[in-house]
């Protein structure tokens, strides 16, 4: 992997489990709806000078238009309403963790809706990843219980992994940049929903969840997103994908940092499933796309 692309997939690690705990804060002082919509419309506005000094396209094709509609539907709109609902009671930590089950999500969604080829080996990394999961949340809550909080987090997981699947049409025809910048702005259509209450809410919120609010906004997600795409033009996406297995390590480390949050020994033995059932996920689709399809 070039140094460029490692470095830069090392600060999106940063960056985006810098957003678990830093989603804590900014709901401290606002609403979900109105935490969702004020982090959107702020990366809405920093993707417009990045495409202008990058030369890339400032809008689709009329004919893409309502499929980048159904990408920001799904991969922002949903995925964060859901993600920050359900940090209102799950901790920052086991959140980054449940997220990080997408990929074994995507292999599973990926298997139904494109049609590719998954070995057993991969079916057997996915329900060790799920029961992984399933720890995560027993460790989270208080006694050995479901809480129903959890429930948002799995739903935001679910949304980014049928957005994963369902983007890689659009890279035959967009930059990878131009993709995630008119799914951010088609995910915050739907939010401008949210805008009823807004000004009252900033004018009452405190400082810390202002400048928490601006800083996910800002670098989470249009930088780090930004800096995603530089890597994937750069690195095969083998190679990118487990660096993000980093994530929840960052994540978890900032949350104890930021907000006193330390895992029970049950979430982080369910993280440590978690991640393992990927790493066998990943390696499978790995083979079974090198591998020659049977000719009839």
């Amino acid at each position: 992997m070039p140094l460029a692309a490692f470095l830069a997939l090392l600060a999106v690690a940063v960056l985006w489990g810098s957003a678990f705990p830093l989603i804590k804060v900014g709901l401290a002082g606002l609403s979900v709806p109105h935490l969702t919509v004020t982090r959107h419309l702020v990366a809405s506005a920093a993707f417009v000078p990045f495409l202008l000094l990058t030369g890339a396209r400032l809008r689709p094709q009329a004919r893409d238009v309502p499929w980048f509609l159904l990408l920001g539907g799904t991969g922002i709109f949903v995925y964060h309403t859901a993600l920050n609902a359900g940090e209102l009671r799950v901790s920052a930590g086991a959140t980054s963790l449940i997220i990080a089950s997408a990929p074994a999500i995507t292999a599973l969604l990926a298997r139904w809706i494109t049609g590719e080829r998954m070995p057993v080996i991969g079916w057997l990394g996915s329900l060790t990843s799920f029961a992984g999961v399933a720890l995560i949340v027993l460790g989270d809550s208080a006694g050995l219980r479901f809480d129903p909080f959890a429930g948002f987090v799995l739903l935001s997981a679910f949304a980014t992994s049928l957005y994963f699947v369902l983007q890689q049409r659009m890279f035959a025809r967009y930059r990878a940049v131009e993709v995630t910048a008119f799914v951010t702005w088609g995910g915050t259509v739907p939010m401008l929903a949210f805008l009823p209450g807004l000004q009252a809410d900033l004018m009452d919120a405190p400082a810390s969840s202002l400048l928490a609010t601006g800083y996910i906004g800002l670098f989470p997600s249009a930088l780090a997103y930004s800096l995603f795409a530089f890597a994937l033009s750069r690195a095969p996406i083998t190679q990118v994908t487990a660096m993000l297995y980093s994530v929840p390590v960052f994540s978890l480390t900032l949350s104890w940092w930021f907000l006193g949050e330390v895992p029970s020994l049950l979430t982080v033995i369910g993280g440590a499933i978690a991640i393992a059932g990927i790493v066998v996920v990943q390696r499978a689709r790995r083979r079974a796309i090198r591998a020659p399809l049977p000719r009839g």
